[in-house]
């Protein structure tokens, strides 16, 4: 009788290793999935943000263009005034110098 007992105790100890063997490896199984997952979401957050910057840049640059170009046609149009400016007044200053001296 009390060696069926014994039986019993050590039977149930080993079911018990058993599934708290079994558990300990599922519980490693779930860590290691949810541990690739996350590395699969950042990996995609990473690759988002990197097309994020990507358009973000490509929108500066954009804009940036069109104020360079702005700034660029802004001078031409004051040089163009300051040169027809000193154009009319060498024009009067050649005139004046003929006037005073001939």
């Amino acid at each position: 009788m009390a060696s069926e007992s014994v039986r019993k105790i050590l039977e149930a100890e080993s079911r018990s290793e058993k599934k708290n063997a079994d558990a300990r490896l599922r519980a490693e199984e779930i860590v290691t999935e949810a541990e690739r997952y996350s590395s699969i979401a950042v990996q995609k957050k990473i690759s988002q943000a990197s097309d994020e910057v990507q358009k973000v840049r490509d929108e500066y640059k954009k804009s940036a263009e069109a104020y360079r170009k702005s700034a660029e046609d802004e001078c031409r149009r004051k040089i163009s005034s300051i040169t027809e400016l000193a154009e009319k007044n060498s024009t009067k200053a050649v005139d004046a110098v003929i006037k005073e001296y001939f």
